[in-house]
């Protein structure tokens, strides 16, 4: 009996594909811009659905905070929270954040928590004020601009080593992935035999056809690359209004 592939049986997250919600800790953003003053760590732990740690804070007005726990950061350490020192784990607007720091959890508009660099080990650059706006590369190598009163962490975010240490038991995978949502292992089609996948068969692996699908595909047979032709034709017609 053949199965469904694995994009069509994930449907909408049910079974093996959704996150065991009842485990996180919920949403963790930067604390309000009304937080102002030095906030003691608390607690350092890890965050089930999460690759990176997250730490819990007192705030000076007696709150409880929690945050993505920046590199190199211990409990009892002192986190600037909208003004002072420009230090590990310091939340600043990215005006007093001077060139050549390294900043994460970055705010993309003004007090929207923090978007962007939010993985374990990832950090970005801080590399030129000019006026209302502050340049910034980001993991990838891109330039962003950002306005100067969108706040950020300073430093890298904890948990670079995790992929450094190595899985010994494919049970260990399992359990690693399942607040991810996602499957352990993933089978290719053409390992597959024809009844459970369209690129499984043949006298050796390989695709035997072309890969491309259209977008009105049937969803039993929608794998592989998608080929839209909608933007090939107006592409085309373009490019030939441009040389008429």
């Amino acid at each position: 009996m053949g199965k469904r592939i694995i994009s069509r049986r994930r449907g909408a997250g049910t079974g093996a594909y959704r996150s065991p919600s009842h485990r996180h800790h919920g949403a963790v953003y930067l604390p309000a811009p009304t937080v102002v003053g030095a906030a003691t760590v608390l607690t350092i732990g890890p965050a089930p659905g999460r690759t990176a740690p997250v730490a819990e804070l007192a705030a000076p007005d007696g709150s409880r905070l929690t945050i993505l726990a920046p590199a190199g950061i211990a409990t009892g350490d002192a986190v600037a929270l909208g003004e002072g020192r420009v230090d590990r784990g310091s939340i600043l607007p990215l005006s007093s954040v001077p060139d050549g720091t390294l900043i994460s959890n970055i705010e993309v508009k003004p007090f929207d928590g923090g978007r962007l660099v939010r993985a374990a080990g990832t950090s970005a650059l801080v590399v030129a004020h000019a006026g209302g706006e502050v340049t910034v590369q980001l993991p990838s190598g891109a330039f962003k601009q950002f306005l100067a009163t969108c706040r950020a962490q300073v430093g890298a975010v904890a948990g670079g080593g995790r992929l450094e240490r190595p899985i010994i038991k494919a049970g260990k995978k399992v359990h690693a992935t399942r607040s991810l949502a996602r499957p352990a292992f993933k089978v290719r089609g053409v390992a597959m035999n024809p009844v459970n996948h369209p690129f499984g068969g043949g006298a050796h692996q390989h695709v035997g056809r072309p890969s491309t699908v259209s977008s009105g595909t049937w969803p039993g047979a929608k794998v592989g690359r998608f080929s839209r032709s909608q933007r090939k034709k107006k592409r085309r017609t373009r490019s030939a209004k441009a040389v008429s």
